[in-house]
This record gives structure tokens, sequence and C-alpha cells, in this order.
């Protein structure tokens, strides 16, 4: 999704494209529209969209004159399939010369065999329309839903969803601790007689290759200076926190974190989400 939010306060300066429209019937050829499926759903959706009510909002990012930019339709049209189908720059591009249901919702009216555009046009395009033109399309992506999106509650499956939570080791949950521990004593204005920054940084380089087994020893004596390291901050946040700090809660988990061993049931495995 952020690739598609990517924004610029100066666009390129380029008058609109107009699309390859023809009213007149081929008697050797027949158009997209006389060929594809009316039932498939990409279809109806192209006769759903007010194609020429899109193209007047967007013409007010170009100018009229210049070098002629790649049609409005064309540009907004990828952004949406691009979204409707969970597809990267590259991907919708590449698609769209196969599937001729894409270019028919596009604007063409014959089957193209050549790419529409280079993928960075999209990055352009979104550099060009900014956030107020993002913003128009995703309403009228919402608009497209029709009564489904009036609904006042959405239901949404998070079961697979991916977890903040790297693979978990305790080494890594005492070097939270001690970032943590930092960030703590910024808040409330303690001076702490060491930071450990430094120190740190150079004991987790030493875990690189530490299943070698030259390294092995060094990598076992920097993972238990780090979490000596994590439990001196955590007593000397105890010690000059106030009684009543609303820090306590996270400094007794810290200590049950510092505690526990690789056997010990009921494990912590992540700080945010103990």
């Amino acid at each position: 999704m952020q690739d598609f939010l990517q924004i610029s306060e100066k666009p390129c300066r380029n008058m609109v494209g107009k699309n390859k429209e023809s009213g007149q019937m081929s008697f050797l050829l027949q158009t997209l529209k006389e060929q594809l499926n009316p039932r498939h759903p990409l279809y109806r959706l192209t006769d759903t969209i007010d194609w020429k009510s899109v193209e007047a909002d967007f013409q007010s990012y170009y100018i009229d004159f210049g070098r002629p930019a790649k049609p409005i339709r064309l540009m907004v049209s990828l952004l949406i399939l691009k979204q409707l189908y969970n597809l990267s720059d590259e991907s919708v591009v590449d698609k769209w010369v196969e599937n001729p249901y894409y270019q028919y919702f596009s604007g063409e009216t014959v089957f193209q065999w050549e790419m529409p555009c280079d993928p960075s046009d999209l990055v352009h395009f979104r550099h060009r329309v900014g956030k107020e033109g993002i913003e128009k399309i995703f309403r009228l992506s919402v608009q497209l839903q029709g009564k489904d999106a009036q609904q006042k509650c959405v239901s949404i499956d998070t079961t697979v969803q991916e977890k903040n939570i790297t693979f978990p080791t305790d080494l890594k949950l005492a070097v939270k601790i001690i970032s943590k521990s930092r960030r703590i004593a910024e808040k409330e204005g303690i001076e702490l007689r060491q930071s450990y920054k430094r120190t740190v940084k150079k004991h987790q380089l030493n875990q690189r290759f530490k299943d070698h087994p030259k390294n092995r020893k060094k990598a076992l004596a920097s993972a238990r200076k780090i979490k000596t390291i994590a439990g001196r901050l955590v007593r000397e946040l105890e010690r000059k926190l106030p009684e009543q700090s609303g820090w306590r809660g996270d400094l007794a988990l810290f200590g049950k974190v510092l505690a526990q061993k690789q056997q010990s049931k009921n494990k912590i495995y992540s700080l945010h989400e103990p």
C-alpha cells in the first residue's frame, strides 16, 4: 500500500493524453466490446464507472501545452486494477498486455500487443496527482461497492494477519529491554550512570557467525554481557523511579523476561504483546 500513496508537491508539466476512441464499426475486425463476455465482472464494472467524470476530475493536474502524457483513464484504471488484484506496478503492466478485460477496462477498443506504459509512469502519475488525487481514486473504489460501502460495521478476518513478532530469542528481548529502559529514563528525566550504547553495539556484532566453532565462545560471552547490562539498567530505574510511577508494570515485565530460562514455562516472547 505504501507505494500507492507516494506523493510529491512538484507535478510534471505535461498536457493530458487522449484515449483512442472510434465510434465507427469495423467490418473486418471486431472491437473488444463485441468479443468479450458482457457478464464478466470487469466488463460490467467498466460500464458502471463514469469515466468522463473521472477524466474531468483529474484534468486540473495537466496543462494545455507540452508533450502529451498517458491518458487519464489508462493511469487511473491501472491503479484501480493494481489494488483490486493486489499487484505491483510491474505486474499490473505485464498482465495488462495478456488480459483483454484489463485493456477494455482502461478504454482500449482493440486488443493491444504492447505494454501500455512503463511501470515507472505509475509512480510519476502518483507524484502528479498527490494525496488529493489518490483520495479521489479511493473514493471512486468505495463508491463501486454500492450499498455494501454504506455499512456501519465491517467484519474483517484477521486469522491470517501477520503479527509484528520476529523469531523470539532471549537476546533480542534483552536488547529491546535496554533500548526501552533508555527511553523511560529520557522521558522521566533520569540520568543513567552509563547508557551502554557503544558497548551493546559491539556485543551485538559479536553475534555474527556465532555458530562457527571459532566464534561460539566469544558470542556466548557477549550474550551474557548484554543480559547483565539489561539487568543493571532495570535495577537502576527501579531505584530512581518514584513508587507511584506508571512504569512499574513495564519494569516488572522486564525483570520476568531476564529471569526466564530456556526450559521455563509460560515464557514471554514479545514485550509489546506478552
